[in-house]
């Protein structure tokens, strides 16, 4: 019998965020998906961490979701592919996510990333 492989790998390195360029440091406690000051993405991941997604698309930010246990879900959408993709926000951490903008894109504000 075959072991399922882990669906969660830990990759929290530091990287510079292709839409904003700005450097994002390691979040500390878990992978960071995103950059906390645009919320943009890249669609590198088809499990959280395991960077094994070739499409490399932009993922944009479309809209934030409340969520009773997670804070904030972060709503993406790929430019390249058009897959919508579902990432917590990072609430705490060496530099957490614009509370600002996530109040924003929750309220449904047309913000212009």
């Amino acid at each position: 019998m075959e072991l399922e492989q882990k669906r969660f790998l830990k990759n929290d390195d530091f990287f510079v965020c292709l839409h904003c360029g700005r450097e994002v440091p390691p979040l500390g406690y878990t992978s960071r998906n995103h950059c906390p000051y645009c919320l943009w993405s890249v669609h590198v991941d088809i499990h959280p961490g395991d960077r094994a997604n070739p499409c490399g698309g932009a993922l944009r930010p479309i809209r934030t979701e409340p969520d009773a246990k997670k804070g904030f879900v972060v709503i993406h959408r790929c430019e390249k592919c058009g897959e919508i993709r579902r990432n917590k926000a990072a609430l705490k951490g060496t530099v957490p996510d614009d509370r600002k903008l996530l109040i924003r894109l929750t309220a449904g504000e047309n913000i212009l990333l």
